[in-house]
């Protein structure tokens, strides 16, 4: 029989948004300081998922399910299309609570520093 307050619980698939694997990641390749991760999604549960692990999130919002057009769509589509895509995407994964929330992941490097600066300050995420 479930608690009724056994939110915090591993359901029994383990999916997302609980944290399991991303910490799969962490286990497997040794890390000793989560705190230390990057969590990179473009999806909402991806950065609840990040968040819940205790990691750094940052979102990609010009690709991906928030944007709502597949890669061949991103193509074809109209600039107004495209520039309005990335737009919704960005304000669904700051509402998800992400630290970043870049267009692509060419702009990774740059948040990497910061968090790398913000870590050396002693913050944490």
């Amino acid at each position: 029989m479930r608690r009724l307050h056994d939110r915090h619980r591993r359901p029994a698939a383990g999916g997302r948004p609980g944290p399991w694997m991303a910490l799969e990641n962490v286990i497997r390749l040794g890390i000793s300081d989560v705190a230390a991760c990057v969590k990179v999604d473009d999806t909402v549960p991806g950065i609840a998922e990040g968040l819940a692990a205790g990691m750094w999130t940052v979102g990609l919002s010009a690709s991906g399910n928030e944007v709502g057009l597949k890669l061949r769509g991103m193509g074809g589509a109209k600039p107004a299309r495209t520039g309005r895509a990335p737009r919704a995407g960005r304000a669904k994964l700051d509402a998800a609570g992400a630290h970043f929330v870049i267009d692509s992941i060419a702009d990774l490097p740059a948040v990497i520093a910061e968090i790398d600066a913000r870590l050396a300050r002693g913050e944490r995420p």
